[in-house]
């Protein structure tokens, strides 16, 4: 009768000894793969702090050009020190950017082991197509979107004849111009995640596209609301930036769609055989 708890617990001990050691196997890979991870970041945002003054500029074209539009000079104010933290900001954003593939690459490294081989197949183009749509939303943000932000702004000034008699001037400070450039650039970044978010709830089960569709007009709704959020108190922004989601979750619900006719036919062939 004194036997049997001792070799339940020799069993315990021994089902902790055996389990410890794939443990701390991952804890292992883990802490490499972030290293590397921190690396390509660290090396990045070196790269990019000595490019940061030329990325600056080539941010700024949409304010200079419509700033020439109205016929005055370009001019962004800073103050102390305030140029060298934009740079450093920018520099962090950028190298982030940049060394994406490299962490993407090293956490589906580290997830895939544990994931069959339909399962690792369906997760390599979702990996694939995040850094293209966040891309696609960033370049909207730049050759759409920031002209039309910055004649807005550049058309709100008048001269002091006007009105009261006060001349009204926009005076742009270089860290204002990067929060607002960044803020609509991660935004519609991470809104074009879109089709890749409700697809891969698709091929988890929790919607269809019969969902997406009699939900339509809901999420018509929570886009506009979300747009008004996330954008800078203009309308031209959060239209823009409301039609482009909209859009984007009718390509959804195309992919969704797409994907439920794919694992249908997967199941049907499975069965067959």
């Amino acid at each position: 009768m004194t036997q049997a708890p001792a070799k339940k617990e020799r069993s315990d001990e021994e089902e902790i000894e055996a389990s410890a050691a794939p443990l701390l196997d991952h804890l292992t890979e883990l802490r490499s793969r972030l290293i590397v991870s921190f690396c390509a970041i660290g090396a990045a945002f070196v790269v990019c702090f000595i490019f940061s003054v030329p990325l600056y500029e080539f941010l700024v074209v949409p304010f200079r050009n419509a700033v020439v539009a109205a016929g005055a000079e370009p001019k962004l104010y800073f103050a102390p020190l305030e140029f060298f933290f934009t740079r450093v900001k920018l520099a962090m954003l950028a190298g982030v950017a940049i060394a994406f593939p490299v962490v993407a690459y090293q956490l589906y490294q580290f997830v895939a082991p544990g994931l069959y081989r339909k399962e690792r197949a369906a997760a390599l183009p979702f990996l694939l197509a995040m850094p293209v749509l966040f891309t696609a939303g960033a370049a909207l943000v730049y050759y759409v979107l920031m002209p039309f932000v910055m004649q807005f702004a550049v058309g709100m000034e008048q001269d002091a004849v006007e009105g009261s008699g006060v001349s009204i001037e926009l005076l742009t400070r270089v860290g204002d111009y990067l929060t607002l450039t960044t803020t609509l650039i991660m935004a519609f970044g991470f809104a074009f995640q879109l089709p890749v978010f409700l697809t891969l709830l698709a091929r988890a089960g929790l919607i269809d596209a019969a969902f997406l569709k009699r939900h339509r007009k809901y999420a018509i709704v929570g886009i506009f609301i979300f747009a008004a959020f996330l954008t800078p108190p203009d309308p031209i922004s959060q239209v823009v930036l409301g039609c482009s989601i909209i859009a984007l979750y009718e390509i959804s619900v195309i992919a969704v769609g797409m994907a439920g006719r794919r694992e249908e036919m997967e199941e049907a062939e499975e069965s067959a055989a």
